[in-house]
């Protein structure tokens, strides 16, 4: 792979651009991005062998198997700093370093069936408190240590829309290299 087509397979629809405002209209795109990604993820997925399955989507990156455990293990961690936010006040959440989770042997080892599971239960309760959010509770922040600094809401649900779509289109764009649709 050349540098440019590696950086394609590493971002095919490209970084997160945090818009100036965030409208209801941007938001309304940004919770049904997260409430359809069970559905656009089991379709996706749904007739890979799993060889297929153990397939790096690009040179050095993580297996198919990999990126849809990496979907469920992120997005719990998504959702319960979401209700740390919701009901505290600037909570300080816990950083993780996931590449290391990818490693752990259930993520590259395990059948995707039980995180398909869990994102189909998280994403439907994750759904419901978003589209029962007005803009104060948006406007809450947790603490990220990492970053240094308060994350808001909004911004975050932004970034979790772009995270479900960004990793369904690396699977969707190797699925399409290797012709195996």
């Amino acid at each position: 792979m050349t540098e440019q087509e590696l950086e394609k397979a590493k971002h095919p629809i490209g970084l997160f651009v945090k818009p100036d405002k965030i409208t209801k209209e941007i938001m309304k795109d940004y919770i049904s991005s997260i409430s359809t990604l069970p559905d656009r993820l089991r379709k996706a997925t749904a007739h890979l062998t799993n060889e297929q399955l153990d397939t790096s989507y690009r040179p050095g990156g993580w297996t198919i198997r990999q990126l849809v455990h990496h979907l469920g293990e992120a997005h719990m961690n998504g959702f319960s700093r979401l209700k740390f936010a919701l009901t505290e006040e600037n909570p300080t959440i816990k950083p993780y370093d996931e590449n290391k989770w990818a490693e752990v042997v259930d993520t590259k080892t395990m059948p995707i069936k039980p995180s398909l599971q869990l994102i189909e239960g998280l994403h439907s309760r994750w759904t419901v408190i978003l589209n029962s959010l007005t803009e104060i509770d948006f406007a809450k922040c947790y603490f990220h240590p990492e970053h240094g600094k308060l994350i808001r809401l909004d911004e975050v649900t932004g970034e979790y829309a772009w995270h479900c779509d960004h990793h369904l289109a690396q699977i969707t764009e190797l699925k399409k290299r290797k012709q195996w649709d």
